[in-house]
């Protein structure tokens, strides 16, 4: 392993972990509230090994291909687990579903038909995939998630798929400054509670802050961890 790229990488989690740490005191939750994800797109298999070294068991990726390989990579690594945090299209979840036990979760679910192609590779796999739906809060055209008007029915079809566990709901914000994210934060704070869904995967490098006061259970950082991407 590069020493300096071991470095780099406990240096980007300890500073990390310590945001985390003050934004969970200002909100007055426990730390251990709040899960971290080293996202860890187009950072190669050894960036990995650091963070893993420094005590990072979670890490997101969003290829499926990509995910893949990190698996095979780091197959030898006890404890390693993946989810699947980007777009996913339905002809790639066969081979999603191959990644095998390191797979923990698929947090950009987004439709019923999606859902249902999950299901049935996931009972063909003989195990049960976590998953998160995706919600676009904001309704942007460009950006994949299920519309608000249309979250209650895909909870409810999902709830009655058995291979596959709802945990929860996930958000990519506008691309706005980090405060002016907080009400759509706030906005899948008040849908997860409605729905009785506990885990929000929401903020990222420069608003884990913002994100973690409205409730956050889970961040997704990478930047901040890793550098910049190759």
């Amino acid at each position: 392993m590069s020493e300096a790229i071991d470095a780099r990488v406990r240096a980007g989690l300890t500073q990390v972990r310590a945001r985390i740490a003050a934004a969970c005191g200002d909100a007055q939750r426990p730390v251990e509230s709040v899960q971290l994800v080293a996202v860890s797109k187009r950072h190669a298999p050894e960036a990995l090994r650091a963070a893993y070294a420094a005590g990072q068991r979670l890490f997101g990726e969003n290829y499926v291909q990509e995910l893949a390989q990190k698996a095979k990579a780091l197959a030898d690594l006890p404890d390693f687990k993946l989810r699947l945090i980007g777009h996913l299209q339905r002809n790639k979840v066969k081979e999603l579903l191959r990644v095998g036990p390191a797979l923990q979760s698929v947090d950009s679910l987004d439709s019923l038909r999606l859902a249902e192609a999950l299901a049935r590779e996931a009972e063909t796999a003989g195990r049960t995939l976590e998953v998160l739906i995706q919600v676009n809060v904001a309704g942007e055209a460009q950006k994949s998630g299920v519309v608000q008007a249309e979250l209650g029915m895909l909870v409810a079809a999902v709830r009655g798929m058995p291979s596959l566990a709802l945990r929860g709901l996930m958000l990519i914000p506008p691309d706005v400054e980090p405060e002016a994210r907080r009400p759509h934060f706030h906005r899948l704070r008040e849908l997860g509670s409605e729905l009785g869904l506990p885990e929000l995967s929401m903020g990222m490098s420069d608003d884990l802050e913002p994100a973690i006061a409205e409730g956050a259970t889970q961040v997704r950082v990478g930047t901040a961890i890793f550098g910049a991407r190759s």
